[in-house]
C-alpha cells in the first residue's frame, strides 16, 4: 500500500519556525510557501514533538486523537501548541487527505530504564513524569546517514540536544520530561537546579512569569539579547563571548556524557541549523572533547555544504555534518502507516 501514497506534504511546526515541504515518493523535497498554496495530496505528515505516553507510533489524526494531542500542549507549548494550530489548519484547508501524526519522541522509546527514570517518588513517577526525549526525526535521519555502531548526535537549533545511539537506537539524550532540559538553548538555559524554581516560586516570582521566562526569555537569550548565533559570532562584547562559551562547554559536558552512555564513540555528527552552518562552533565544541579522540580539519570544516565529513585524518572518531531531513522521515511514516 506504501507505494500507491505519492507526494507527501509534511508540516513541521517547530520552536522557532513553521516549514512546509512537498516530499516525493523518491524522497526530494520542495518547500511550500503557505498552506494555502500547497498542491492537492493524498496525505499530509505532522511532526509533533511530545506525544507523551500515549503516542509513540505515527497515528492517524481524527477529532478523537486530536483532543488528545491539544491535552498535550503543556508538556512542550513552545512546539506542541503551533502543531495543533498547524493540524487544525491544514485538515481545514486539506479536508479530503489523510493526516498523520509523527512523533519527536517515537524514536527515544528505546531509552533503557536507568536512561529514562528520574529517581523521584513512585506516585509521581506514576503520572508519567520521566524522561522522554526530543528531536527524534533529526536523529534518526542522522543515525541513517552515519551508520556506525556508536554515534552521538549533537542537533543544535533555536532548540537543542545531545543523543546516545547504540546501534541505531537512542540509549540516551539530555532532554528530558519536557524540551526545557538539557543544553542550553536559544531561548531555554537547559538544565539547572530545581530548587532555584522553588526559591523563585516562594519568594515573589508567579508561575505564569517563570513558565514564561524559562520557555521565551532564558538561554542565550538571557546571557547576550538574543539567541541567533549567527549574530553572536560577530558581536565582540564579553556577554555574547560567555553565552556562546557556555553553549560549547555545556555541549561538550553532554557529549562526553553520551559517550559513557555508549561506552565509547565511533561517530559525532552535527546537524540542524547551528549545526551544519556554525564552524566556529563545531570547532569550539569539538576541541573541548579532544580527549575522546576527536581532531577536526579545519579546512574541511570552513567548507562544509550539505552532508559531510570533517574529522582531520588522525582522529579515531568520524566528526560529520548532516543536514537536517526531518521532512522525510515523516514522509516516509506517513507511507508505512498509510
Amino acid at each position: 500500500m506504501a507505494s500507491l501514497i505519492g507526494d507527501v506534504l509534511v508540516v513541521n511546526a517547530g520552536s522557532t519556525s513553521l516549514k512546509l515541504s512537498v516530499v516525493g515518493a523518491d524522497d526530494e523535497s520542495r518547500p511550500v510557501a503557505s498552506l494555502a498554496d500547497a498542491p492537492p495530496v493524498e496525505a499530509v505528515g505532522h511532526r509533533f514533538v511530545h506525544g507523551g505516553e500515549r503516542f509513540t507510533e505515527p497515528t492517524l489524526i481524527d477529532g478523537a486523537v486530536l483532543a488528545e494531542l491539544t491535552e498535550l500542549i503543556e508538556l512542550a507549548p513552545l512546539h506542541n501548541a503551533p502543531a495543533v494550530e498547524a493540524i487544525e489548519a491544514a485538515r481545514a484547508g486539506l479536508p479530503a487527505a489523510a493526516h498523520v501524526a509523527v512523533f519527536d519522541t517515537a524514536f527515544h522509546k528505546t531509552l533503557p530504564d536507568v536512561a529514562k527514570t528520574y529517581l523521584l517518588p513512585a506516585r509521581f513517577r506514576e503520572r508519567g513524569i520521566r524522561r522522554y526525549g526530543f528531536h527524534g526525526l533529526s536523529v534518526q535521519w542522522v543515525a541513517e546517514r552515519v551508520p556506525v555502531p556508536r554515534l552521538v548526535v549533537c542537533h543544535l537549533g533555536g532548540g537543542s540536544s545531545v543523543t546516545a545511539v547504540l546501534d541505531g537506537c537512542s540509549v540516551d539524550t539530555t532532554m528530558g520530561f519536557t524540551p526545557l532540559e538539557g543544553v542550553p538553548m536559544a531561548t531555554r538555559a537547559g538544565s539547572l537546579d530545581p530548587g532555584s524554581l522553588l526559591y523563585l516560586l516562594r519568594h515573589g516570582v508567579s508561575l505564569d512569569e517563570l513558565d514564561r521566562a524559562l520557555e521565551y526569555e532564558s538561554g542565550l537569550t538571557a546571557l547576550a539579547g538574543t539567541g541567533d548565533v549567527a549574530r553572536l559570532e560577530v558581536d565582540d562584547s564579553p556577554e555574547a563571548e560567555l553565552a556562546l562559551d557556555v553553549y560549547c562547554y555545556r555541549i561538550a559536558q553532554a557529549i562526553a556524557a553520551m559517550a559513557v552512555a555508549l561506552g565509547g564513540l565511533d561517530a559525532l555528527a552535527f546537524t540542524a541549523g547551528v549545526g551544519e552552518h556554525s564552524a566556529a562552533l563545531r570547532s569550539a565544541i569539538c576541541r573541548r572533547v579532544e580527549f575522546l579522540g576527536i581532531s577536526v580539519d579545519e579546512a574541511m570544516n570552513r567548507s562544509v555544504i550539505g552532508d559531510a565529513r570533517i574529522n582531520a585524518s588522525s582522529s579515531n572518531v568520524g566528526v560529520h555534518v548532516v543536514h537536517a531531513r526531518e521532512d522525510v522521515v515523516v514522509a516516509r511514516a506517513v507511507r508505512s502507516l498509510l
